[in-house]
């Protein structure tokens, strides 16, 4: 194995201590996203609307693949990840959908209860 230059390693360390603090406020940003799907979900619930809705979906999915061409991202990979993410909150949804509420609890269980994966991501649109 060769040496490695001083200066190599520490740009290394720099970069990857940069990648660890986007991946944090990644996770944090999902979650706080969740827990407004949380909401949204709940209120569909309420008032029997469809966990899905197709066409907020598409307006989302457009929206997403203009803001990564803006960012230089791959709109394509954007797109996948926002698919991810609706399916999740589809699938939060119509769990939410069918848990037995009281008249005293519409639904104000643990934020979390939805979350997870890609909890609500752009559902919470829906």
């Amino acid at each position: 194995m060769r040496d490695i230059d001083d200066t190599v390693v520490a740009e290394l360390t720099r970069l990857r201590e940069s990648i660890d603090n986007i991946d944090a406020a990644v996770v944090h940003m999902l979650a706080e996203r969740f827990k407004c799907t949380q909401q949204v979900g709940l209120l569909k619930a309420r008032h029997q609307l469809p966990p899905a809705d197709p066409a907020r979906e598409a307006r989302q999915i457009a929206r997403l693949r203009q803001l990564a061409e803006t960012a230089n991202l791959d709109p394509a990979f954007a797109e996948k990840l926002l698919n991810f993410i609706i399916a999740e909150v589809i699938r939060h949804h119509e769990r939410i959908a069918v848990e037995p509420r009281t008249a005293d609890d519409p639904g104000t269980d643990d934020p979390r209860g939805t979350t997870g994966s890609a909890e609500d991501g752009p559902e919470d649109r829906r």
